[in-house]
């Protein structure tokens, strides 16, 4: 009876081991038929391999980077969706001004904390994944709610640390690897 019972924990266990597998380590499968067979197709991500210690680093810098500012990211297409939907129902622009200065006093108390504490690879990945987010680069942003001054402001002082308010985001050119690691990251294969 032992022997039973212990053959049965085991397979139940063999089996929550196999479906938390499933899906790990490929981007998504599909099944094509040909000939009455189904053949699975199964498209693998692509796995970065460094010839140079200095280049492993690099990525794994840049992986420390994403996942600390993707939910960021995140958080902010959130509040820029419902900022959009407020201000087209207020009926005023003296209306619009007063909640645009409202909802930027109550960023600045969050998140100036965190910004502060941020290197400047996980400032640059942060404004390519705000534009790769909202579609808009962060200086469109400053100046749709800021204005164009406030924008130019912040784009002349970010010029003199080395960082561009107004890089876009190319997910098939040079941000390619950042858009493999958002990737992992949203199938859960980061830790």
């Amino acid at each position: 009876m032992k022997k039973w019972i212990l053959l049965i924990a085991l397979s139940v266990a063999a089996l929550f081991e196999v479906q938390a597998q499933g899906g790990r380590g490929f981007w998504h499968q599909e099944w094509a038929v040909e000939q009455g067979d189904s053949i699975p197709l199964v498209h693998v991500l692509p796995v970065y391999v460094f010839s140079r210690p200095v280049d492993l680093r690099r990525y794994r810098r840049l992986v420390e980077a994403v996942k600390k500012v993707y939910p960021i990211a995140k958080i902010a297409r959130a509040k820029m969706a419902t900022m959009e939907e407020e201000l087209c129902r207020l009926p005023t622009k003296k209306a619009q001004k007063e909640y645009i200065r409202q909802i930027y006093h109550e960023i600045k108390a969050e998140y100036t904390p965190v910004l502060k504490r941020m290197t400047r690879t996980q400032g640059r990945v942060l404004l390519k994944l705000i534009d790769r987010e909202t579609e808009y680069t962060a200086y469109e942003v400053l100046k749709e709610f800021r204005g164009g001054f406030v924008a130019g402001f912040w784009q002349g002082i970010s010029k003199i640390f080395g960082q561009d308010l107004k890089s876009q985001y190319d997910k098939e050119g040079e941000d390619r690897m950042i858009e493999q690691i958002v990737i992992y990251y949203e199938a859960g294969l980061l830790r």
